[in-house]
């Protein structure tokens, strides 16, 4: 018999993509955040919070992108 991998595993899986969409939904958030803080103390408009929504998509994409890529490797080995 061989040992089932952790990959295997449908909770792994579940608890990978959970994690992920955690991780990209704080990121936006915070980009939000930062970006309406700078909008009330530097510009009157929208700029900055669309910006930072943006750049934190982008962090948060990034960031899965890169936790994906670990995961794999250790699979891997």
């Amino acid at each position: 018999m061989s040992k089932k991998s952790r990959r295997d595993n449908p909770l792994f899986a579940a608890g990978l993509v959970g994690a992920l969409g955690i991780q990209v939904t704080i990121c936006i958030l915070l980009g939000y955040w930062i970006g309406s803080y700078l909008d009330g103390r530097i510009g009157t408009g929208k700029g900055w919070t669309i910006g930072g929504i943006l750049v934190g998509l982008a962090v948060g994409l990034l960031s899965a992108i890169l936790l994906v890529k670990k995961v794999m490797e250790e699979a891997d080995g």
